[in-house]
């Protein structure tokens, strides 16, 4: 028996990204815990992170390079050398580079910390067409915020243990599960704190909600301008902020005027009286209040405005860098010490305008996560000019993108589809090459920045040699930008050169910070000053009502609001989530996690269902366009009845997922036509903005 030793590392089984500690003995991982040594999450660790040691001996997952023998989709392949892998994609990259330019090469990813390698690799070949997933996430919450404050969402987080009422929007706490986030807000609550949950459906969050407002489908909007028309009307904002940090007060006081909480109540479904009482409570509670802007608010059409008006509720109240608000993340930089160092940061800057149309044809969308769904449209049309070339890295359009089956034809016009990644997902059943990457487990990845009120350094380390012939990503990108020639600008060879690189001249070491897993650059949480010091990049250093970009792109800053559309006869509009032990569409696979899940079904509201002579566990046929599919339902009173629910991620297509294959209803092939359906402000994919017909077995 060897030797037994604890890792400090980052999970890598949802987005969130935990610190973790993996117990080790003999390149085996006997346990995996949160990492005691942060305490915020001390040893927690939800179902999913304790599950990821099933991922080191699950054979339903590529074991080695693979290239496609066959049509696409065919489902035959050739397991190959790393050699050949990369030698057959770096051919084929020299090929369509030498034809369309380095510019004709897509590629992307799931983003987070860890991703700058893949972003220096696009930068080094010429191409300016990065993406992630954002389009199905956050991204009009991003662009809500860049209009407000002129930073991205992620400057400002979020002190949930200090606040005195929460206020969430569809935001699932207790099941999209943050570890530290969930005890922050268990916290919040034990001390007395109020928590206001709106979703057309029930959740375990709801569960834990002083107040669950059942609201309509698509009217969040409608009811944050009755919130602010009460706020002002009854001036029950915070004037002194306001007045030191609010550019446009009047404009939004003149906007409102019209939308009161009489007309609202139509709109919404929410009496009038009970929005009076909330706001009354809010501000008595304020500036100790958290109106959260959501995260995956890629649902409406209108949700720039819904999440825009969302923020204007934390200003209102003064919530903004004090305790049990909202706060500044501040970096290395607040605490007088260096940032890391970029690995890319010499190359040159590619000068080609995006296939995706960020920064030209669409001059309010941020370059940084681009619109995948448009440069989804250059790969179709070849306009502005040919995509041939996409990489895809641990992430899954086919997946978390609408409609895969107009994807899967758009892919037609590609000369190359790489797909890199621990699963099956997928698209990578229309790959053309299969890289598979180690598990987070046997990985090391980049020295990752950690903001926030005590800012820091972060890092992956590998806690065991790989189980089968995978590799890290990092190697991956190195071993074909060497390739294509490239080698100059990546002077590296492991993952220490690279941390090398990174840390130079912070006067930090990787001992350091591996001996916890991460470290703190500062001893006490760093505050600004709100009478002095509040950092908006905006032209006039303040909050901005009028946000010039989009008003400059024919874009309102406040716009009226349009009633969402309604159901046609016969159908429902389609809503989809997630549970405590998913994440998203990546571990239905999962051997730990699958036995406890193996298909979704169907919310629908209980009268009618029994107004459809139906009760929970009969199956319906679900219909839109060409897919239908038979689910059970549940009939419950907690939903509304206009909508019908499911988790997302099922309906699995890949045959070598042998236990999740073709168990339960894939929701995003239910959203025919939506590839080209999205908020115009914001960017996000309007995904619920779906109707399905839902009709009894016979």
């Amino acid at each position: 028996m060897g030797e037994k030793r604890t890792v400090y590392s980052i999970c890598g089984m949802c987005s969130v990204r935990c610190p973790i500690a993996v117990e080790v003995e003999d390149n085996e991982v006997l346990w995996i815990s949160g990492n005691p040594h942060d305490q915020g999450i001390k040893t927690g660790i939800c179902a999913k992170g304790i599950a990821g040691r099933t991922l080191l001996k699950d054979t339903e997952r590529p074991l080695s390079p693979l290239i496609r023998e066959g049509e696409r989709g065919s489902g035959k392949w050739r397991s190959v050398s790393w050699d050949e892998a990369l030698d057959y994609v770096a051919d084929k990259l020299k090929k369509i580079i030498d034809e369309y330019g380095g510019r004709a090469v897509l590629l992307s990813d799931r983003g987070g910390p860890f991703g700058e390698y893949r972003k220096a690799f696009l930068k080094a070949i010429g191409s300016p067409n990065y993406c992630n997933h954002d389009v199905t996430c956050a991204m009009s919450v991003n662009h809500a915020a860049l209009s407000l404050f002129g930073f991205g969402r992620k400057t400002l987080n979020y002190d949930y243990k200090n606040a005195k009422h929460i206020i969430l929007y569809g935001r699932n706490i207790m099941e999209a599960i943050k570890i530290k986030t969930t005890k922050a807000v268990l916290d919040a609550l034990d001390k007395g704190a109020k928590l206001t949950y709106i979703d057309p459906r029930y959740s375990v969050t709801a569960s834990k909600a002083t107040r669950w407002w059942k609201i309509w489908p698509g009217t969040d909007y409608a009811l944050n301008l009755a919130l602010i028309h009460i706020l002002i009307k009854e001036s029950l904002y915070d004037k002194e902020f306001v007045s030191r940090w609010l550019d446009g007060f009047e404009h939004l006081a003149n906007f409102v005027e019209p939308y009161t909480p009489e007309w609202a109540e139509k709109e919404t479904g929410i009496p009038a009286h009970e929005m009076y009482e909330f706001c009354r409570e809010v501000a008595q509670d304020a500036p100790h209040v958290i109106f959260h802007p959501g995260w995956m608010r890629a649902r409406y059409l209108q949700a720039f405005w819904e999440i825009r008006t969302t923020y204007l509720l934390n200003i209102l109240l003064g919530a903004i860098e004090v305790p049990g608000g909202l706060f500044f993340m501040k970096g290395p930089g607040d605490a007088g010490k260096k940032g890391l160092n970029s690995i890319g940061e010499n190359l040159p800057k590619v000068e080609e305008k995006r296939a995706d149309g960020v920064g030209w044809k669409y001059p309010h969308i941020n370059k940084g996560p681009g619109l995948l769904h448009r440069a989804f449209e250059a790969i179709k049309t070849g306009d502005p000019y040919p995509l041939k070339a996409y990489f895809v890295h641990r992430h899954d359009p086919l997946t978390g993108l609408p409609d895969p089956e107009a994807q899967v034809e758009i892919f037609k016009n590609l000369d190359l589809l790489v797909v890199i990644d621990v699963n099956w997902s997928e698209t990578s059943k229309y790959a053309d090459v299969i890289l598979p990457e180690c598990t987070y487990l046997e990985r090391s990845d980049l020295i990752a920045t950690q903001k926030g009120l005590k800012p820091g350094f972060r890092i992956r380390t590998a806690a065991i040699k790989p189980q089968y012939d995978t590799k890290p990503g990092w190697w991956i990108y190195l071993q074909l930008a060497k390739r294509l020639g490239k080698g100059e600008h990546f002077p590296y060879e492991t993952i220490e050169d690279l941390w090398q690189k990174q840390l130079e001249g912070t006067g930090v070491s990787v001992e350091d910070i591996q001996k916890k897993g991460f470290i703190s650059l500062t001893d006490k949480p760093i505050w600004y000053d709100r009478e002095e010091k509040l950092p908006f990049k905006t032209a006039s250093g303040k909050i901005e009502i009028i946000a010039k970009k989009w008003e400059e792109a024919g874009i309102p800053s406040l716009k009226p609001y349009e009633s969402p559309e309604k159901p046609p006869a016969g159908k429902f509009r389609l809503l989809f989530g997630r549970c405590a032990w998913q994440t998203h569409g990546m571990w239905q696979n999962n051997p730990a996690l699958h036995p406890y899940l193996k298909e979704n079904v169907l919310w629908i509201n209980d009268q009618v269902a029994k107004e459809m002579g139906l009760k929970t566990g009969d199956i319906v046929i679900v219909r839109n366009g060409n897919y239908e599919k038979k689910i059970k339902i549940f009939a419950t009173e907690l939903i509304h009845p206009e909508a019908v629910y499911m988790l997302h991620g099922f309906g699995r297509t890949v045959p070598q997922q042998i236990r999740a294959y073709q168990k339960g209803v894939a929701d995003q092939r239910l959203e025919i036509g939506l590839l080209d359906v999205y908020d115009p402000a914001g960017g996000a994919n309007a995904l619920c903005e779906c109707f399905i017909e839902v009709e009894p077995v016979k």
